[in-house]
């Protein structure tokens, strides 16, 4: 077991990855108590061997390390590593790269959209993973061995499922499909906390312009107030209460307090000046239109005529997925499919990239009256049939 300490190991360690092509790369961490993940350990995997960084340790600098994830000659290997990549874009202000996701590999290899990496693992190598120590609080030291090797797992067995992967790639000539999804993965953006534009995940019932307003700067209120003191935002207030304040839209403290299930502390506290300042901010930036169409939106209600359409699209989705071998979800959901049958294309990801040459624009040749389905009697198989208007048109 090679666990880094101190500088001098993390040294030689960097020192010996800069020669790799590739290295497999996981953390674990911990955020139940905080706005922002705690990390706690670094995994690393390599064709030569593996390691464990601990971040832990006294006066342990990861500049060396990080001077890795950013290097371009090694390819940064993770699975799912959406949260691996937030860490370490707040601890450097950088992107790593390059990435390759084997989650996202693994949804065109038909493996399905979000496949865990225990099942990956099992899919490929036929090992079944020891899930025992997966609740451990990885901030608490000494960890014992058996926690360390179920930390390391959970690289080294990455390797073998990244070189399956990457052949069935090339093999399949699906190797730009994934580089769409890892150019989204790794879009700066992501990642960028825009405490404005919060409001847009809370689940609500209401929708008028009042209201709006209100939840839109409570919402960044708590964003801003959790980020100021490391704090997770539901600590702060919940999000039904959060929209129950937005409801009755209080001016006064008194009023505060009539909020239902509002918390004593926040109701008589600091925060209750602090609410009423972002409510009375409200009144005065009402609600744009750009915004309040952003909301509507989330409300779209699919129009009866188009429904059939929807269920047609389903089995032309169907169809070329089985052809490809790709899990139909990967190419295209529910709300997707009927975006498609409604008209609203702007920004849908089945009309895009590798997902429109394989479905999309059969999907609008469908919409518009150009296609057909037909049974092969020689090749027994549902064929897409695009008329030469439509072929020509896509020429």
């Amino acid at each position: 077991m090679r666990l880094i300490e101190n500088n001098e190991a993390l040294l030689e360690l960097c020192n010996e990855l800069e020669n790799q092509k590739f290295i497999t790369l996981d953390t674990e961490f911990v955020r139940e108590k905080t706005y922002y993940p705690k990390l706690c350990l670094i995994q690393i995997g390599f064709k030569d061997g593996a390691a464990i960084i601990d971040p832990l340790a006294p006066n342990l600098h990861l500049k060396p390390f990080f001077k890795i994830l950013l290097n371009e000659n090694i390819l940064k290997v993770v699975h799912s590593g959406r949260q691996d990549i937030e860490i370490f874009y707040e601890l450097t202000g950088k992107m790593p790269h390059p990435i390759f996701d084997t989650q996202i590999a693994a949804s065109v290899c038909g493996f399905g959209r979000c496949v865990s990496y225990g099942s990956l693992v099992q899919d490929i190598t036929k090992i079944e993973l020891d899930k025992s120590s997966r609740l451990t609080d990885w901030s608490l030291r000494p960890l014992d061995k058996k926690q360390l090797e179920y930390a390391l797992r959970d690289v080294t067995f990455l390797i073998p499922c990244y070189e399956y992967l990457s052949r069935h790639l090339k093999e399949h000539n699906r190797e730009s499909w994934i580089k769409e999804e890892t150019d989204a993965l790794t879009d700066e953006r992501c990642y960028q906390i825009d405490p404005d534009s919060i409001w847009q995940k809370i689940k609500h019932s209401a929708h008028s312009t009042h209201f709006l307003s209100a939840l839109k700067e409570l919402a960044a209120w708590r964003e801003r107030r959790a980020m100021k003191y490391d704090v997770p935002r539901r600590s702060i207030i919940k999000d039904e209460i959060l929209v129950a304040i937005a409801s009755s839209n209080p001016k006064t403290q008194e009023e505060l307090k009539q909020v239902r299930n509002i918390r004593p502390d926040v109701a008589n506290g600091k925060m209750a000046a602090e609410i009423l300042e972002a409510l009375e901010k409200a009144r005065h930036l009402p609600m744009t239109s750009e915004l309040k169409k952003i909301d509507r939106e989330h409300k779209v209600h699919i129009p009866s005529g188009a429904a059939a359409l929807t269920e047609l699209l389903k089995l032309v989705l169907k169809i070329k997925c089985e052809q490809e071998g790709v899990i139909e979800s990967v190419v295209a959901d529910d709300q997707e499919l009927r975006d498609i049958a409604c008209g609203n294309d702007a920004g849908n990801p089945a009309l895009q990239g590798w997902r429109y040459e394989l479905f999309g624009k059969d999907a609008l040749a469908f919409r518009k009256g150009l296609a057909s389905l037909s049974y092969d009697t020689i090749k027994k198989k549902i064929v897409v049939n695009i008329k030469e208007k439509e072929k020509k048109k896509e020429a």
